[in-house]
């Protein structure tokens, strides 16, 4: 049985451009952002990419075009090979209902109701139908898909689908939680038995999306909504919320069953910022100095926390499993997924690298897989994209063959000769095997350096990674000595940097470079096979230095997608201040004439 999954639309970029304002810094407000691509051969996930890795246009929309061709030929398979393309959207007459009553029983007037009521026909005539879907895919791939051969996933069951399977399956409790799906913002509920179980009365509409008005917060305080959540998140790392926090006070209301309301709908920009201006007693000219940017998203961060532990008391009462999955956009907060857990009845707590929504092609692939008795069988490695040999590799570097100088090792001298480099105050792009899926850089495609210099930090935001100096880095370290360098609490294991926790205290001084302001890390622990170069690396570097973990980042800059080819990666290393590159069995330095 072989099922792509896939999410993206090819038209919606340009319809909510123009009916919806999604441009300039709300060019990411629409569905099917993150597009990607997802392979599995009889219930095995043997490929996945996402569409931004290959067009290099960060948090891409557009159809996956590009992730589909490519998983097809990692699979060696071709469109009619493939049984059941599985699309991670399902807008249901019931759920196009729920749309036309969201407008029809809205506050406003009725000529605005009628506009609104034609925009959203011509985005169901063009994007949501089923009509629209099969004209989309063969306008992109030249492929006409029959509609036996399409099966529509509801979005929030292919991302918990991708966090089930991902964690290796079995019975657990649930909250997923994003932006907003094709209706609903919030689902809870459990797995039984294989079967999904959605607590109906605890689900909450995307009129009053928590995800959503932390979104709006971060755009209140200049930066890009559905993008630079995680800026919000770091700031409120410098200081402690409010004490009476304003946002519990006068914009979030907890209501029974986990439920909870917001005063305006996320749209409503405008009433939103004079709100905000108002119980944050600041103005335009303010909402961008430090201290300000501080308060606002310590209390945001304390919102979130507050708001998600109101649901998961409610699950508590509700499920008696001792483990909790957290899936959709909102997961990606790392410092309330600690929280949550530690503070929570729940033993377990999985987080997938594919949480956000790369993740629901895996899911709906997944899904549709299993509904035809494809049971998945699942690796729970992130290594799902493209590898590049010596050849590819070469043929990168002899392209700039005037601005780098490079060596080969032997492949057993790599993670030596890396170590020895990063003893001292170097940063090394690193690019090697298949890359990672997902958000987070996690040892493929990374940027790597000596966590032991304080000014470390200051170094790779100013001069590699090209953004604001109050953003943390996060520390790749061996799972077997994770839990004596950090306080884990609850976790063992935390391999896709999806929690935060305290440095303990006798190694602050030694991984400054690697601790925020606050005490905290947010770790990835490896195991030895999850990644054995990665792990050999990190082995000869402790060796070296007697420091137990490496800064890891992501290899990019600022406002563009992770690297994904040696083209990529050569490009992003001369444009930067980093030191080497180490790609495969190369080592690359700039020239000495540069």
């Amino acid at each position: 049985m072989i099922v792509l999954g896939y999410n993206g639309f090819g038209k919606v970029a340009e319809l909510f451009a123009r009916y919806y304002g999604s441009t300039g810094l709300d060019r990411h407000m629409l569905y099917g952002h993150d597009s990607s691509a997802a392979l599995t051969v009889d219930g095995e996930l043997v490929a996945a990419v996402e569409e931004e890795r290959l067009n290099r246009e960060k948090k891409t929309a557009r159809f996956p075009r590009e992730a589909i061709a490519w998983v097809l030929r990692q699979g060696g398979l071709t469109f009619d090979d493939v049984d059941v393309f599985a699309h991670s959207w399902r807008f249901s007459e019931d759920i196009m209902n729920n749309m036309i009553r969201e407008i029809t029983d809205a506050d406003a007037p009725v000529d605005k109701k009628f506009a609104r009521l034609r925009r959203l026909d011509d985005t169901h005539a063009r994007i949501f139908s089923r009509e629209a879907i099969l004209a989309d895919f063969h306008e992109h791939t030249g492929h006409r898909l029959t509609d036996d051969r399409l099966v529509s996933v509801p979005h929030h069951i292919a991302h918990l689908m991708t966090g089930y399977h991902l964690s290796g399956g079995g019975d657990a409790a649930f909250v997923v939680s994003d932006g907003r799906a094709e209706w609903l913002s919030a689902i809870l509920g459990e797995v039984r038995d294989g079967k999904v179980h959605i607590f109906d009365d605890a689900t909450v509409d995307g009129d009053n999306s928590l995800a959503l008005l932390f979104a709006v917060l971060t755009r209140y305080l200049g930066f890009t909504p559905n993008n630079d959540e995680y800026k919000v998140m770091g700031l409120a790392g410098f200081g402690p919320p409010p004490e009476h926090n304003p946002l519990l006070k006068h914009v979030v209301e907890l209501t029974g069953d986990g439920r909870y309301t917001i005063p305006y709908a996320p749209r409503a920009v405008r009433a939103y910022y004079a709100l905000f201006d108002r119980i944050f007693d600041t103005g335009p000219d303010g909402r961008e100095d430090f201290e300000v940017r501080v308060r606002v998203a310590a209390a945001a961060q304390e919102m979130v926390e507050k708001v998600t532990a109101h649901q998961l008391r409610a699950l508590e009462e509700r499920s008696t499993l001792p483990r909790l999955l957290f899936e959709g956009g909102l997961a990606l907060n790392c410092v309330n997924n600690t929280k949550l857990l530690e503070s929570s009845r729940f033993a377990e707590m999985d987080v997938s690298f594919g949480a956000s929504d790369p993740g629901v092609a895996i899911g709906a692939a997944f899904y549709a897989g299993q509904e035809a008795g494809a049971t998945p069988r699942v690796t729970r490695s992130p290594y799902l994209g493209p590898a590049y040999g010596d050849a590819d590799i070469l043929a990168a570097l002899e392209e700039h063959a005037d601005q780098v100088d490079w060596r080969e090792l032997d492949p057993g001298q790599v993670a030596a000769e890396t170590a020895a480099l990063l003893q001292d105050k170097n940063v090394v792009g690193w690019f090697q095997g298949r890359m990672e899926y997902g958000p987070r850089a996690l040892g493929n495609r990374s940027i790597l350096a000596n966590p032991r210099f304080a000014d470390i930090k200051d170094i790779i935001n100013e001069r590699i990674k090209h953004r604001e100096p109050f953003r943390p880095f996060a520390p790749v370290v061996l799972e077997d000595v994770a839990r004596e360098v950090f306080e884990m609490g609850k976790k063992r294991v935390s391999p896709y940097m999806t929690f935060v926790f305290p440095v303990r205290p006798g190694y602050r001084d030694l991984i400054p470079g690697a601790t925020h302001v606050d005490g905290t890390s947010r770790i990835q622990t490896l195991g030895e096979r999850d990644n054995p170069l990665l792990a050999g690396l990190l082995r000869s570097f402790t060796a070296l230095t007697g420091i137990p973990c490496l800064i890891n980042t992501s290899f990019n800059v600022a406002g563009e997608p992770i690297v994904c080819s040696p083209a990529d990666a050569v490009d992003c290393f001369l444009k930067t201040e980093m030191d080497y590159l180490v790609m495969g069995r190369f080592v690359a330095a700039k020239s000495a004439q540069r």
